[in-house]
């Protein structure tokens, strides 16, 4: 495990939250600011209802090479605009794809994409902007190197839920036996459930080696709780799952896209069902290139999409293990720690 054990601990990341203020609002943005020059990028959508921008931008056929930020927010498609703060923010610092002669002539590549969080505050036509993502990527540029990342219902995971419970926020990291290091970081904000409803376990803690159990009793209070809560919720709304998975290892373009790929196993594993037609599951990948794989062994990359998969799923676990309770005009949605009161 890495120093602060997030996303962070790849060196050279920086990550930014803001919110969107208002009593009804509820809602909010996350940036992944890389560091100057940028990282090599890739996305993998598996969601059937996606809200994205410029993701046809990461594939390896096309020409981008690099970008210096990834916006993850709320307010489905409306949201999106978060990322037009982001690009002139970059733009007023000449940061992006250089298009002509003068150093100012960039035009900066920013995907995106959105949880749908509409409404979840009680007024469904508050939803992040340009102004909101200005903030967020302001937030990540103003810390320090390798600082901790505030998780829970902060930034795009505000307003986030997983099933009938309270999502958020969470990241994780790894440092594999070859110094190279893995993190991810995930909006949790599912239509399925993150809870075992047999145990009442979060599935992802099933991978950890470590699974401690709540009391039957508690976990029968906490069942009922649930069904009432989803007859006075009403339907499950459409929702998604994000994620931001990162290395220090050196990869092109096509294994970022791979590694990509095989993240979203790591939400398959911490949220059941997945990748529906009202989620729009995306992850992207990162790479800083500060480490060469072992060139001599083809398979050396095994590792690395191996370590990705199990930091997205304990960056879940502590997405919805850090989130907080909501109760407003948008429903009540209570947190995993008010049912169970496990750490």
């Amino acid at each position: 495990m890495a120093i602060n054990d997030a996303l962070t601990d790849v060196a050279g990341l920086r990550v930014g939250h803001a919110r969107v203020a208002g009593g009804r609002a509820l809602t909010g943005t996350t940036v992944v600011l890389a560091p100057q020059g940028g990282v090599v990028a890739a996305v993998d959508v598996r969601g059937g209802g996606p809200a994205t921008r410029e993701t046809d931008a990461l594939d390896p056929r096309n020409i981008v090479e690099r970008v210096d930020a990834i916006v993850l927010t709320g307010g489905s498609a409306y949201g999106l605009d978060a990322a037009s703060g982001v690009v002139a923010w970059l733009e007023e610092r000449k940061r992006g794809v250089r298009v002509g002669p003068d150093p100012a002539q960039v035009v900066p590549v920013v995907p995106a994409a959105g949880v749908f969080d509409l409404g979840r505050g009680g007024d469904w036509r508050i939803r992040p902007d340009a102004a909101t993502g200005r903030a967020a990527v302001e937030a990540a540029a103003f810390t320090a190197s390798g600082a901790p990342v505030a998780e829970g219902s902060v930034g795009a995971g505000t307003g986030a839920v997983v099933g009938p419970l309270k999502g958020g926020v969470g990241t994780a990291s790894t440092v594999l036996d070859s110094g190279v290091t893995v993190a991810a970081l995930v909006v949790a904000n599912a239509a399925g459930s993150a809870v075992d409803p047999l145990t009442g376990v979060l599935y992802g803690r099933y991978f950890s080696g470590r699974t401690e159990y709540p009391r039957p009793d508690v976990h029968v209070a906490a069942q009922l709780r649930l069904a009432e809560l989803r007859e006075q919720n009403g339907p499950a709304p459409l929702n998604t799952t994000l994620a931001v998975v990162a290395t220090d290892a050196e990869l092109s373009r096509a294994q970022a896209q791979k590694l990509a790929g095989t993240a979203h196993d790591g939400i398959a594993r911490a949220v059941r069902p997945v990748h529906l037609l009202n989620d729009g599951d995306t992850v992207f990948a990162l790479s800083t290139g500060r480490r060469a794989l072992a060139k001599e062994d083809p398979l050396a990359l095994n590792e690395v999409l191996a370590a990705g998969a199990d930091v997205v799923t304990r960056a879940i676990v502590r997405a919805v293990q850090t989130a907080k309770s909501v109760r407003g005009p948008g429903g009540t949605f209570p947190s995993y720690d008010e049912l169970y009161g496990l750490d």
